[in-house]
């Protein structure tokens, strides 16, 4: 416990040294972003830590989630809808329903010569009839006015409604993902996590119908019931405050805000890290770390393997889409151009390496401390590697150097995880 606690309290001296000696609005911007990373640490170690399973794919359940939030908290386009919305809709819907017609089929027919020929009557057949139905419907919505909208638009709902249902949406994808991918080997299911996860992200660049593409859906509203910086700079009580702790009102309202997020964040991560803990030390738990030891002897004892990593898998996927939901709502902007395999699959893996898989608080700890590294290492990077160059003649080499800084924090992530790696092989909180 007291080393618990030596380690979580060095992480806390960080974040107070970047608002002393920078800004307390940036340390707690880089405060917030570690929460939501903390969030995701603790969905993929809910995978990996107890179930063992090597899920490369986590950009796109948190791209799932982002998508929540536009699909809740952007407004409806009246004019799409008119156009074409009931025909995306019903294309949607008879889509699944050949899907699901498609299943039953392969599942109620004998195999043989007879079953082959349905299905590919069913699947080629409905494919083109799909497409009758849905394209023109999509081209009619993507008409209206392009430049600030062309496509359906959300529901218009507060965007704290986003999170649970970006939580939903990663959990239906990763239902999908298990029924077909978890039977394969730990490698193969690395590939196969990641491929669909690239697919995710591309569908949502390239359809625009749904949340604008690649043209980003810009979000106004707040996530949660936060007053803007402008309205607070107007209010006397507030400008008085301000005063009183030695802010001016901008920098004021700006920290509040901040502060207010920092809170929320916080009781996201505290719930779920306490219903972890329960779960983790429960029967369920333990039979979840007997089956990663040992899927053989946890078979042999009549545990259904296959069934347990799939509730795992969905489990851990749902935390991800919640924290991609909140992540999208804090920046206010969906870009599915920022899911990248580096900001997040790859970061998040750091973050639970470093902090020890299989302990949830190593996982939190993990991710604040790679979070803060990650993000103050871009902003001091020049400044280190100008001071290191002034004495250097101009040149190649000085030229060289300084544009190589933008890279710093790719060098420090990987010296930070060579050190655990060497000297606390299991992490820094390692599970008992």
């Amino acid at each position: 416990m007291s080393r618990n606690l030596f380690l979580f309290g060095g992480v806390a001296v960080l974040f107070l040294l970047t608002g002393l000696m920078a800004s307390w609005n940036q340390s707690l911007y880089i405060l917030n972003i570690s929460l939501v990373f903390a969030l995701m640490s603790l969905g993929v170690n809910m995978q990996w830590g107890y179930a063992g399973l090597f899920n490369t794919g986590v950009m796109g359940f948190a791209a799932l989630g982002g998508l929540a939030v536009a699909l809740t908290a952007a407004p409806p386009v009246a004019a799409a809808w008119q156009a074409g919305g009931l025909g995306v809709l019903g294309g949607l819907i008879l889509g699944a329903a050949i899907l699901g017609l498609a299943v039953v089929l392969y599942r109620r027919m004998a195999p043989g010569r007879s079953r082959t020929l349905a299905l590919l009557v069913v699947l080629i057949g409905g494919f083109f009839l799909f497409r009758a139905v849905f394209d023109p419907a999509v081209t009619a919505v993507e008409a209206i006015n392009p430049s600030v909208s062309g496509n359906l638009g959300g529901l218009g709902l507060p965007l704290l409604f986003a999170w649970p249902l970006g939580g939903l949406l990663a959990a239906a994808a990763a239902w999908a993902i298990g029924k077909t991918a978890l039977g394969l080997r730990s490698d193969y299911l690395a590939i196969a996590t990641l491929g669909i996860a690239e697919i995710v992200v591309a569908v949502m660049k390239n359809e625009d119908w749904l949340a604008r593409g690649v043209k980003m859906v810009n979000l106004s509203e707040r996530p949660w019931p936060v007053p803007f910086e402008v309205d607070l700079q107007r209010t006397a009580w507030f400008t008085d405050m301000a005063a009183n702790w030695g802010f001016d009102p901008v920098t004021g309202s700006s920290i509040f805000v901040k502060l207010c997020y920092t809170a929320l964040i916080a009781v996201v991560l505290v719930s779920i890290v306490f219903l972890s803990e329960r779960a983790l030390n429960s029967p369920w738990g333990r039979m979840m770390r007997a089956i990663r030891d040992n899927e053989i002897s946890a078979a042999a004892m009549g545990k259904d393997v296959t069934r347990r990593h799939l509730h795992v898998f969905i489990l851990g996927s749902a935390v991800i889409g919640v924290a991609g939901a909140i992540f999208v709502s804090m920046d206010g902007i969906l870009n599915p151009g920022t899911y990248q395999p580096l900001r997040f699959t790859f970061l998040i893996w750091v973050m639970v390496i470093v902090g020890g898989s299989g302990n949830n608080w190593g996982a939190v700890l993990g991710a604040l401390l790679i979070g803060w590294l990650y993000l103050i290492v871009e902003q001091v990077g020049p400044n280190i590697m100008g001071a290191i160059t002034a004495g250097l003649p101009e040149g190649a080499l000085k030229a060289h150097l300084v544009d190589s800084a933008q890279h710093m924090r790719l060098l420090t992530l990987g010296v930070i995880l060579l050190l655990v790696l060497r000297f606390s092989p299991r992490g820094l909180l390692p599970e008992k």
